[in-house]
């Protein structure tokens, strides 16, 4: 192929790239401006939106479902006889969960009972002693009316004798006069020693009455042996202090127990969420906010809640060993502070219907705007 030829046929080429470089780059180009204009739009519309929207919330990861956990424990020693099948079932309050043997329990109840019954026959013997001794006083006072009357008749026989005397010396005779003073004198020392009597009686009727008093607080004494015997032998049957699931059962029937050993724990119906936010989350926060609550085991559930209350204090504060700031290499960091979070039935899901335990990990959203 001769030059010209081969000019005439790169000319083409050469035409083509001379169009290429004349084309505008893309930045120059209306469209690709008009679309970033509209992304850029769209992207800070949205970051409002959603900012608009994220800044009414508050909600953290750190955060579970917590229950006041009630320990079964023994306050006595002994095997169990009987322990009921309710392993992760649950329970109302009132149930019998177990029975430990009580040989000496039951013993001390008849032997308190039996003391008891004494007291009372000492009770009744002490009332029948009164009734004697009362008997005794108003024969004692009978007997005395005889003396008490002849030495009154022998004091005014004496009377008139002296009165006689006063008027007329030679109208009574001495040997008359010595005989009715004689009179009167041993008339009057009988109804001395007859009031005595009845003195004496009257002292007998009141240590009677004492010993009543007596009898009756040993009564009551012994009847307060049989309740607090009555009450040892309640403690060897261990029942359901409240409702809810039993748990961590860690013994069977045949087990020696010992006073304070765990046999089990109950979780109860009521439980809420302690939720640790941090505190700078804390500004807005207040009781009684609406919560939504996500449980990981069950994330298609939404339950509802709301604030019910707020530590005053970081969670850090209560730890078994404080922290020490006052040193030179403090670092501040934010601290996290317990918020009680209570369910709401009424609004959401039941609570009591799933199987929610304490420990089981939530992310509450609290609305605090």
């Amino acid at each position: 192929m001769s030059a010209e030829q081969k000019t005439e046929a790169e000319a083409p080429k050469n035409g083509d790239d001379d169009t290429a470089e004349k084309k505008p780059p893309v930045f120059r180009r209306p469209l690709f401006w008009i679309i970033l204009v509209c992304v850029v739009g769209a992207v800070v519309i949205g970051g409002t939106f959603y900012w608009l929207d994220a800044r009414q919330y508050e909600s953290t990861d750190d955060a579970f479902v917590d229950a006041h956990i009630v320990r079964i424990a023994p306050i006595v020693a002994g095997t169990l006889k009987e322990v009921a099948d309710v392993d992760n079932r649950h329970v109302e309050a009132g149930r019998l969960l177990a029975v430990i043997g009580a040989e000496g329990p039951e013993a001390r109840v008849a032997e308190a009972d039996a003391n008891a019954k004494q007291a009372l026959a000492q009770f009744e013997q002490s009332q029948a002693q009164v009734l004697a001794a009362q008997a005794s006083r108003d024969q004692a006072a009978a007997q005395a009316r005889a003396p008490i009357a002849n030495a009154t008749k022998a004091a005014q026989d004496l009377a008139r004798y002296q009165e006689l005397l006063r008027i007329d010396p030679s109208a009574v005779a001495g040997q008359q006069l010595d005989a009715a003073r004689a009179h009167a004198r041993a008339t009057a020392a009988e109804a001395a020693a007859a009031a005595r009597q009845v003195s004496s009686a009257d002292a007998n009727v009141a240590v009677a009455r004492r010993q009543i008093g007596a009898a009756r607080a040993l009564v009551e004494a012994r009847q307060a042996q049989i309740s607090q015997a009555r009450v040892t032998l309640g403690d060897n049957r261990l029942v359901a202090p409240i409702s809810g699931q039993v748990v961590n059962r860690q013994v069977d029937l045949g087990s020696y127990v010992a006073p304070g050993t765990q046999l089990m724990a109950i979780v109860p119906d009521h439980v809420w969420v302690t939720a640790n936010f941090k505190e700078t989350q804390l500004k807005l926060m207040k009781i009684g906010q609406p919560v939504t609550i996500r449980v990981d085991a069950y994330p298609d559930v939404q339950f509802k809640g709301h604030v019910d209350s707020i530590q005053r204090g970081a969670g850090q504060a209560f730890a078994l060993l404080p922290p020490q700031n006052a040193t030179g290499n403090y670092v501040k960091v934010v601290q996290r502070v317990p918020v009680r979070i209570e369910f709401d039935a009424k609004n959401g899901p039941d609570p009591r219907h799933y199987p929610l335990g304490p420990g089981m990990s939530v992310v509450p959203t609290v609305k605090v705007r």
